[in-house]
């Protein structure tokens, strides 16, 4: 109706309705239920005992017993729109936000990143153009909403697999990476506002119908607990695992997916060169390729490791179906970990080396565990050749204008932008990801405590690396 391509598919509300869906679109397909969250009910079947088994799950699952079943577009590329809209029409992308890992794996399980990094401008502007299609046709009046794609890189076919017409996940990931309040601007939508009367709360002089705009990259890595579920296989797929995420910003991707790797609190100091690595030492090359296949927690660090050994990016493209860009981002971290352990010690590391390794994210952790060296040693060298981390802001301007907030990222930078304060400080460590059994109450006690201090006369620096809080708003 609008002139947007859709997989084929069709709808079923019975097993007997699935059987002549799926006759007519053939197999791979997808199954996904009606009316549920997180993917439940949902998988891919690729034969025909699969398809029986998931439909019916996927009928169990739906509150309305209705499934939709689509040809697989498995290895597609994904990407997601955060889109918003007021009574007058008006309407702004916040955020473009591409996925690491191709279609097959849900987003919540997604390692994923921020803006769009492979997208050609011309395929942006059609996907802009079709998001905004999107929530004109659906009728959001008002708000925010989400519109997902896929773009198949054979041919550069598009199609729209998703439209969320509310504020998700994605939502909350979206205004952290920009600074783009999308909650506290739909709520104002919503009461009959429109974008151009309401002020840019980080720059004080722009419109909210000004589309932010970012100079650096933010990574999105999810955080799963299968430790706590024995016998469950760890493999990821369309229906959402994960427990928590974590958000990390750097002036490159390699900066930003290390500093993810290491915020996970699960004993990783960054992407490998630490000894986590050692469980993949002793796998040959086949079936380490073959590991790359298999979407699980541990992929991205199989990955590095493939491309590490050799093996290329051609090979390991094909194997895992991850994009060419990534792994080749990848392989910077990998060459460059090369070149410090030509070194052999932190003492004949240069300042220019030193620092052009921080700004690949590597930690001092990485870099004494590569150098044979203590973490403390890397630090004191480090700091003694002034190479010490800055702060940048997050303005959703790429400092076109002034921005007059506090909500500052760790790079390694020549300056920083953290204005100058006398007031007294006081750091609130917030709670990192999200865990089984985590609520509110620990966002909730970091607001307090934030107030508590404020009142007490001192100015609080809340470092937290979970997207989904509040307490970093």
């Amino acid at each position: 109706e609008i002139g947007l391509s859709v997989p084929e598919s069709g709808i079923a509300h019975s097993m007997a309705e699935a059987r002549e869906v799926i006759a007519k679109i053939g197999l791979p397909a997808i199954i996904r239920p009606a009316y549920i969250l997180g993917g439940q009910g949902t998988g891919i079947a690729s034969t025909q005992a699969e398809f029986e088994t998931i439909a019916t799950e996927g009928l169990a699952a739906s509150p309305i017993t209705e499934i939709l079943i689509e040809k697989s577009i498995a290895g597609w590329k994904e990407y997601e729109l955060e889109v918003m809209r007021d009574h007058a029409d008006n309407c702004v992308i916040v955020c473009s936000i591409e996925n690491f890992d191709p279609m097959g794996v849900h987003t919540g399980d997604s390692i994923t990143v921020a803006p769009a990094q492979t997208l050609s401008d011309v395929e942006y502007q059609t996907m802009r153009d079709a998001a905004l299609a999107c929530i004109r046709r659906v009728g959001v009046e008002t708000g925010g909403s989400n519109v997902q794609f896929a773009l198949n890189p054979a041919n550069g076919d598009l199609v729209v697999i998703e439209m969320n017409p509310r504020v998700s996940r994605s939502s909350a990931l979206a205004s952290k990476a920009t600074g783009f309040p999308i909650a506290k601007i739909a709520a104002r939508l919503a009461v009959g506002y429109t974008l151009d009367e309401i002020t840019n709360d980080i720059t004080k002089k722009t419109p909210a119908c000004f589309e932010p705009t970012i100079d650096y990259v933010v990574a999105k890595v999810p955080r799963w607990a299968f430790e706590k579920f024995p016998g469950t296989p760890g493999v990821l797929g369309t229906q959402m695992q994960s427990v928590g995420e974590v958000m990390a910003i750097g002036r490159t991707f390699p900066e930003a997916i290390q500093k993810a790797m290491r915020s996970m609190e699960q004993g990783r100091a960054g992407l490998n060169a630490d000894e986590g690595e050692l469980i993949y030492e002793d796998l040959d090359d086949a079936a380490l390729l073959a590991l790359t296949d298999h979407p699980t927690p541990e992929r991205i660090f199989v990955v590095e490791t493939a491309l590490r050994r050799g093996l290329g990016i051609e090979a390991v493209h094909e194997a895992c179906k991850i994009d060419p860009w990534f792994l080749d981002q990848l392989l910077m971290i990998s060459e460059e970990r090369a070149a410090i352990e030509a070194h052999g010690s932190i003492a004949s590391l240069s300042t220019q080396e030193l620092r052009r390794a921080k700004r690949l994210g590597f930690s001092d952790v990485q870099l004494a565990y590569l150098l044979g060296s203590t973490e403390l040693e890397v630090r004191e060298a480090r700091i003694a050749q002034g190479v010490v981390p800055t702060f940048k802001t997050v303005d959703t301007c790429s400092a076109e204008f002034a921005a007059e907030t506090p909500y500052h990222y760790s790079t390694w930078a020549d300056e920083s932008e953290v204005a100058p304060s006398d007031v007294p400080k006081v750091i609130i460590l917030g709670s990192g990801p999200n865990r089984i059994g985590q609520g509110i109450e620990f966002d909730y006690g970091c607001v307090h405590a934030s107030f508590a201090l404020r009142a007490a006369g001192f100015e609080t620096v809340m470092v937290n690396c979970n997207p989904e809080t509040v307490s970093t708003d």
